[in-house]
């Protein structure tokens, strides 16, 4: 009887070890695929952030080192040269009792400085077209900003003409006086 008792607890030690194996089996393979496809989304994620990163500090590197080139030429070209024109001194055309007068300081901002000795040969050229241009101005043309930039706009224009192998970028009011 002991024997039978011994044999009926273990049995049912056998019986509930298979019945929760049973229930295990049935779970675990639930259990391991969640953990599976869990385990698999975490990895993608991982290479998903680790290519990302990786290409994100690639192409910043190359897009900073492009950054750096294009700045160190564009500062080799921006480096401004003026080249002084002097005072310009006309009277404006008119028909009024009393005459006009303008005066004009103009300095002008060259794309390349080696050009300067070559616009001091062409200087007497240049001022003789502003003058000719200048002297045919009324006064009511250098009104308002508007007129400014007509007149920059006119002189830039007749400089460029006047300097063709030299490249002007601006014409630069210092001073102007009309009276």
């Amino acid at each position: 009887m002991a024997e039978e008792e011994k044999n009926e607890k273990e049995g049912e030690k056998t019986e509930g070890a298979a019945g929760e194996n049973g229930e295990a089996g049935e779970g675990a393979p639930k259990k391991s695929k969640k953990k599976l496809i869990i385990l698999a989304a975490v990895g993608a994620v991982v290479v998903l952030a680790g290519g990302g990163g990786g290409a994100f500090f690639f192409m910043h590197k190359s897009s900073s080192e492009a950054a750096k080139t294009a700045e160190q030429a564009s500062s080799e070209k921006a480096k401004p040269a003026y080249f002084p024109l002097g005072d310009l001194l006309v009277n404006l055309s008119g028909e009024g009792k009393h005459p006009n007068f303008l005066k004009v300081k103009i300095s002008l901002e060259l794309a390349d400085e080696k050009d300067a000795p070559l616009m001091e040969a062409i200087k007497p050229r240049i001022v003789d077209n502003f003058q000719v241009y200048l002297r045919e101005l009324r006064i009511e043309d250098l009104r308002g900003s508007a007129g400014m930039y007509r007149l920059r706009e006119e002189l830039l224009m007749r400089v460029t003409e006047a300097a063709q192998p030299i490249r002007v970028r601006d014409v630069l009011f210092q001073e102007m006086l009309v009276q």
